[in-house]
């Protein structure tokens, strides 16, 4: 459990790169998991997600393109933190890796990355995390926070799908 919540503690970081990213993500990641605490009549849990979607939402107002307020450290760690704790609260581990899919992905290119530097000597993406590859390519900001949260959703649906099989 540890290991989970700390490496979900620092995808959110590596995710929070991009103005409403790493919120954005995190309000429909959330909202999957209200879902799940909602079926399985889990109040306290689902009151504590609802209020944290509600502090995210006028959160996510200042922080989209171009952003007014920012996480920053303290609020990325602790959020990724506490969506994990959430996760393995509700027992729902292996839907937690794929509803959190972007920040596995997210981190998962950094770890490539030092993996690659560490035993290969040298790198093996042209840059770490996958939002900046992107940004690297051209891409706008918002458009990539965009497609993140898109892809999101789909992760969310799976996640959801899984959690719900019996």
């Amino acid at each position: 459990a540890a290991f989970v919540i700390v490496a979900f503690s620092n995808a959110v970081n590596i995710t929070d790169g991009l103005d409403g990213l790493a919120s954005g993500v995190l309000m429909i990641a959330l909202s999957a998991f209200w879902v799940i605490s909602r079926s399985i009549l889990d109040v306290p849990t689902s009151l504590f997600i609802a209020a944290w979607l509600g502090g995210l939402l006028a959160f996510l107002y200042f922080n989209i393109y171009p952003a007014r307020i920012f996480l920053g450290d303290a609020g990325a760690l602790s959020f990724g933190a506490t969506f994990a704790v959430i996760g393995l609260i509700l027992g729902k581990s292996f839907s937690l890796i794929v509803i959190g899919g972007i920040f596995v992905i997210e981190i998962a290119s950094s770890f490539i990355q030092i993996l690659g530097k560490k035993f290969l000597k040298r790198k093996i993406l042209p840059v770490a995390p996958l939002h900046l590859w992107l940004q690297l390519k051209g891409w706008e900001e918002p458009k990539i926070v965009m497609r993140f949260w898109i892809i999101s959703v789909i992760f969310a649906i799976f996640g959801l799908m899984i959690a719900f099989m019996k």
